[in-house]
């Protein structure tokens, strides 16, 4: 059995592990397909490791692809997964839509698919979806935010791509939050792909045309950081507060240093291993042993108040 640890703040499926922890066991059970977004982004890659890692203790063989955003490369996956003869499909969908069919050819095959990080726009297809409470996590770090700015100013926010739900749920979270702050004014807006680049260059092209703003919200950390960089470039990084959203290592190390105001934390490190424990289980019982399809998981902020008890890539400890 894993040992029980204080790594996770998060409690709302700390039944699911307790549930489907169970000694592990070293034998050839079959490979496990884990396929993800991009393991060079280091919030994919933690997901594909410890999935990778949990159900090579459980006794599976593992592999983990990325397909980028992909739905043509993810279907060529799902397809290659298909033929080795998975027990079971980890799955961080590439699109809302466009991944359905994909899952629908492996459901078809008689592999399950377990859902990860980003939604599918269909239910009753995978057998569990277990995801990150983007709502409530974009509502902690709204209102850190909106706090630390006074509740005034003019500011800018960076989103994610229109593919992903996880994009307008934080868009729409932080707009719930910051609609009942009347002297903040959103100057402008723009889709920066979760990409540091992409973030860098968006954030460059709206200051030039927005050189007032006091702040930048952002879908997530990646984009955050590239905020950070165009900011740094213009000398404004001192007058103006940037909120990021993932909590990566990159990001928390810009909370220590005061480049970043507060980064919300995915737990991506507890489903990404919860999601292989309630494959094990399925394949051994036929039964998730959940009581939806849907599973919801708290996130944290990291303020540089908490923030020496981040002690590895997405875990924070009490």
């Amino acid at each position: 059995m894993l040992p029980k640890s204080k790594k996770v703040l998060f409690t709302a499926l700390a039944s699911v592990s307790m549930l489907f922890s169970s000694s592990i066991v070293a034998q050839d059970k079959g490979l496990i397909s884990i396929i993800v977004n991009d393991m060079s982004n280091p919030y994919w890659q933690t997901e594909g490791t410890i999935a990778e890692r949990t159900a090579e203790e459980l006794g599976y063989d593992a592999n983990v692809s990325s397909h980028v955003g992909d739905t043509n490369t993810e279907s060529n996956q799902v397809d290659t997964a298909i033929t080795n003869g998975a027990k079971a499909i980890i799955l961080d969908p590439a699109n809302a839509d466009g991944s359905i069919g994909a899952v629908r050819r492996a459901i078809e095959a008689g592999i399950p698919v377990f859902i990860i990080n980003a939604e599918i726009n269909q239910q009753g297809l995978a057998k569990a979806q277990l995801v990150s409470n983007n709502a409530q996590g974009a509502a902690l770090g709204a209102q850190e935010w909106a706090m630390q700015l006074d509740g005034e100013g003019s500011y800018i926010e960076l989103k994610g791509p229109p593919s992903d739900n996880n994009a307008a749920t934080r868009s729409n979270g932080y707009e719930t939050v910051l609609s009942q702050y009347p002297d903040l004014s959103l100057a402008a807006s723009d889709i920066a792909n979760w990409d540091r680049t992409e973030g860098r260059n968006k954030m460059q092209s709206m200051l030039r045309s927005h050189p007032d703003i006091r702040g930048v919200i952002s879908g997530n950390d990646e984009m955050a950081l590239g905020a950070i960089v165009a900011l740094k470039q213009e000398g404004r990084l001192d007058d103006v507060i940037v909120g990021g959203f993932d909590g990566s290592p990159d990001a928390v190390d810009a909370v220590r240093s005061g480049e970043l105001a507060y980064t919300v934390l995915q737990p991506v490190a507890v489903f990404a291993e919860d999601a292989v424990k309630i494959a094990d289980h399925y394949i051994n019982t036929g039964e998730t042993g959940l009581d939806s399809e849907k599973q919801l998981y708290d996130c944290i902020l990291i303020t540089p108040d908490n923030v020496d008890n981040y002690t590895s890539p997405f875990v924070l400890e009490e």
